[in-house]
């Protein structure tokens, strides 16, 4: 029996440990055995923050905001709730930084609503639609409803009105097509009192989300603040016979909560309801991870059950942080292959702030593109989403002599890490900031590598892709994050080019470092 149990826990760490060294949206799926399937979260690892949810038949689609990152709101396909697949894009044209979609299926037409947002306190909402989650999507058309933001679609099924849900407990009739609004704003929630001794960042109720579920709509909405402290965000839960209210709170708020800086899941709220073919209920939701906040907000999933007196709750609390039985069973072991090397443009790889197809061109994974700006930031660099604690990139740089171009890790504008090159120097970029370089001989091409191992990173080039040599660098990342820089980023690996002329990136590799945990 001794020897039976350890044969099973390393075929158990083999499968674990293999799938934690490819590139995939969940870096700690579990495994398949002879009765069950299981699954830990986040079932998508790094920056996927807000998720909404549909399902169609046997098919599920989830979307999340996509601040400023183009092309933008990644519709994402699965058979089962765990195993997620890019599979289009939304969002071509830079409008501002795009938050809190909600996507849904009225008649024979997808929806996406989302807020835009220029800045403190300047919001519009928008909407775009499709026949298929595959798109083609429209062009964005602007709802012309402004201020309250994170736009909820949900009909009246006794008279078939079309409303828009939004922050603040307010909601608005739509036209008959759900392309602008058909009336005023009116608010018809309060939200749920959160406890005094409680410490949270404020009210900030938003975020709404509705199922109709037998008798009753249940309205999900967030509240206590998105970032803070670790005990901030939540789900809470109202119901009603009417989608015009009155609303009752749950007795049993909030749905999700972190109650304590000791949990692995910090702030976790923003969520969706969806259910399975068979009935049952899950919630999928975003929390930050304790320690490594710059990954950005992850997206969760966990069953609720429904009480005998019609409530909600989420039965497993802190157990979320541990392996849990799939919602649907597997049909084999999940093998998500690193696709990175081929550089999907909007499945894998995003810009920051701008999308010009002219720019760039793909070939035998190779990717030219052209120089822009005269700094990584003005650079408009390519990046990808990890939820990785520890992992290194590397890529053969060939560039023009104008043009100098590397590898970065990207917050913002004025706050990132990187390692670049021209034909003759080497650099290196701390802060958002320039901090040295440094020659190199004459060579066709140089190879660079950024290794980013629990929040400390290191640089390296060499000259035939095989002997690595160590920069004397190094920077600790772990303040990159909203609650230091504000923002609501992540930090997200990527490329840059930037000068005149252009680079090509070729040989480009990504190697997750984590360890099984």
């Amino acid at each position: 029996m001794k020897m039976r149990l350890i044969v099973t826990f390393l075929v158990f760490y083999i499968i674990v440990f293999s799938v934690l060294n490819v590139h995939a949206q969940n870096e700690f799926l579990i495994k398949k055995d002879a009765e069950k399937s299981y699954y830990m979260n986040p079932i998508l690892g790094g920056d996927y923050p807000d998720p909404t949810i549909v399902r169609d038949g046997n098919d599920y689609y989830m979307t999340h905001s996509a601040f400023n990152y183009l092309p933008g709101l990644t519709i994402f396909h699965s058979k089962d709730l765990v195993r997620w697949e890019p599979i289009s894009v939304a969002l071509v044209r830079y409008l501002g930084s795009v938050w809190a979609p909600d996507i849904c299926k009225y008649k024979d037409k997808y929806y996406i609503y989302f807020t835009v947002s220029q800045g403190k306190d300047d919001f519009s909402n928008h909407v775009v639609y499709a026949d298929s989650p595959e798109g083609p999507w429209s062009e964005p058309v602007n709802l012309n409803i402004d201020r309250w933001i994170d736009p909820c679609h949900v009909v009246d099924e006794s008279t078939g009105q079309r409303w828009l849900f939004l922050s603040g407990g307010h909601r608005v009739k739509l036209s008959e097509n759900g392309l602008s609004a058909n009336g005023k704003l009116e608010k018809v929630y309060d939200g749920w009192e959160i406890p005094k001794d409680w410490t949270v960042e404020g009210m900030a109720l938003e975020g709404p989300k509705i199922r109709r579920i037998g008798e009753y709509y249940y309205l999900l909405n967030a509240q206590g603040g998105t970032a803070g402290p670790p005990t901030t965000h939540m789900a809470v839960v109202a119901r009603s016979k009417s989608i015009n209210g009155p609303w009752d709170n749950s007795p049993l708020n909030p749905l999700i909560h972190t109650y304590s800086g000791t949990e692995r899941w910090w702030s976790k709220g923003h969520a969706s309801l969806i259910d399975t073919p068979d009935g049952r209920w899950w919630i999928v939701y975003h929390a930050y991870e304790k320690d490594f906040l710059n990954l950005g907000r992850q997206t969760l999933l966990e069953p609720v059950q429904i009480t005998e007196d019609g409530w909600l709750e989420a039965p497993l609390g802190r157990k979320a942080e541990e392996k849990i039985a799939c919602p649907i069973p597997l049909a084999s072991e999940w093998k998500n292959c690193d696709r990175l090397k081929e550089f999907r443009i909007g499945l894998d790889w995003k810009f920051y702030k701008q999308y010009e197809p002219g720019r760039f061109s793909i070939k035998d994974s190779m990717l030219m593109l052209k120089a822009q700006g005269s700094n990584p930031a003005e650079s408009s660099p390519i990046m990808f989403v990890t939820g990785a604690h520890g992992y290194e990139m590397s890529v053969k740089i060939e560039c023009d002599s104008s043009a100098v171009a590397g590898l970065i890790l990207y917050y913002n504008d004025n706050f990132y890490v990187g390692t670049g090159c021209d034909t003759q120097y080497r650099y290196r970029w701390r802060r958002g900031e320039l901090k040295g370089k440094n020659k190199y001989r004459e060579f066709g091409a140089i190879w660079l590598r950024l290794r980013n191992e629990n929040n400390i990173v290191t640089g390296y080039y060499s000259y035939d892709g095989k002997e690595w040599i160590k920069e004397a660098w190094g920077m600790e990342i772990s303040g990159y994050n909203h609650n230091t820089l504000s923002d609501f980023q992540s930090i997200l690996p990527g490329l840059f080019v930037y000068g005149k002329g252009k680079a090509c990136f070729k040989e480009f590799q990504y190697r997750c470092l984590d360890s099984f945990r």
